[in-house]
């Protein structure tokens, strides 16, 4: 193995060197938006066509739907395994979806309900991945797609979202301020409004189970743990939740142990874990400082963080941070040993577990890991 990542002697990794290539993924993950838009130019004159009878259009953006996005690989990771020194990880891969990362679950769910219910315009607020998955998805929806974006916020996926038909809203302040701003232009224009912690939220929540779905559909149980990276939440609340009513169905033995990883010192959700308390409590926007590891990590108000929160505590499951050092290094093992280019910051799920690990070795079982980026 490369000297940037160093195994103890009981094969588990230890604190790797900074990954000394650059590394930089600030824009997120990359996807095949265009090219899914081309191949299946067909679908989409009939799904975008407002002049056609809805229940056509909703059949055939069902189809693309279901053809396109989810149903992701779940690879078992053994090169990862033997370094690490924990057997039966694997590796959820949502690189697979259309713009490269699971946004494009909810983005497509959303769209597909916004479509059913009559509104024409979408809007979202977005430092990059979710921007890019909505344009996709409201362009098969024919819908119109406003995305609200930091002023200061720079990503090449702009490019991809205008190429994508939608229109570019640059917003004075950070990413809440462009959610707020998001929200009332969807109340004041009856816009569907796409933002996490919105009247939409049980939506994102139920696509994103989708994804515990899938695991049940493979493992035929639950993991011990299942682990993810968080941000605002949602992603996690939704597979926790997903989980939760395949157990309550009687589908699986038991629930997972939920996993959160993010960013050092930087997000609600791990430090309301680590301080126990209650509830998750915003953190000083002055302290969060982004970079280009961090970025889709990092806030200072978790919108969904109290249903992750929740989700942690009842399955017994635990949070940590991780720092950029560290998340470099593990896209760095993982792109070595398995061949899967990840955004490094979607290791934040990885590295808590093999926190944990290090600190009391995990029984043998199953653990899943969901990570984003690119097969390379």
């Amino acid at each position: 193995m490369n000297n940037s990542n160093q195994s103890n002697s009981n094969g588990r990794i230890a604190e790797a060197k900074p990954y000394n290539r650059p590394y930089s993924l600030m824009d997120g993950a990359t996807g095949e938006g265009l090219q899914v838009i081309r191949e299946l130019d067909e679908q989409r004159k009939i799904s975008a066509n407002s002049t056609l009878p809805l229940d056509e259009r909703l059949e055939v953006y069902e189809d693309i739907f279901d053809s396109e996005v989810g149903d992701t690989s779940l690879v078992r990771a053994r090169n990862i395994e033997r370094e690490v020194g924990l057997r039966q990880i694997f590796l959820k891969f949502e690189g697979g979806n259309p713009t490269g990362t699971q946004k494009d679950r909810i983005a497509f769910a959303q769209a597909m309900d916004a479509l059913r219910r009559g509104y024409d315009t979408i809007t979202v607020a977005t430092c990059g991945n979710y921007g890019a998955a909505m344009a996709l998805a409201a362009s098969f929806a024919g819908l119109r797609c406003r995305i609200c974006i930091p002023e200061n916020y720079r990503t090449n996926r702009v490019q991809e979202m205008t190429e994508l038909g939608a229109d570019i809203v640059r917003v004075a302040g950070d990413y809440e301020k462009a959610v707020t701003v998001s929200q009332e232009q969807a109340q004041k224009h009856e816009y569907y409004d796409a933002n996490p912690g919105g009247d939409n939220t049980l939506t994102q929540f139920r696509a994103y189970g989708q994804i515990a779905y899938e695991i049940y559909d493979e493992l035929r149980d639950a993991p011990l743990a299942l682990a993810a990276p968080v941000s605002n939440g949602t992603t996690l609340a939704g597979i926790y939740k997903g989980f939760l009513s395949l157990y309550r169905r009687g589908k699986t033995s038991r629930m997972p142990r939920i996993v959160a990883g993010s960013s050092f010192r930087k997000n609600p959700i791990v430090q309301a874990y680590l301080k126990n308390t209650p509830t998750c409590e915003d953190l000083s926007p002055q302290k969060i400082k982004e970079t280009s590891v961090n970025e889709p990590l990092i806030n200072w108000h978790a919108i969904d963080g109290d249903h992750t929160l929740e989700g942690i505590r009842v399955t017994n499951g635990w949070a940590t941070d991780a720092s950029d050092k560290l998340m470099r290094a593990y896209a760095r093992l993982i792109r070595e040993k398995e061949g899967l280019q990840v955004l490094p910051a979607s290791t934040a799920g990885l590295i808590a577990l093999m926190d944990r690990h290090r600190r009391d070795s995990l029984p043998g079982d199953r653990y899943v890991v969901v990570l984003t980026g690119r097969r390379s």
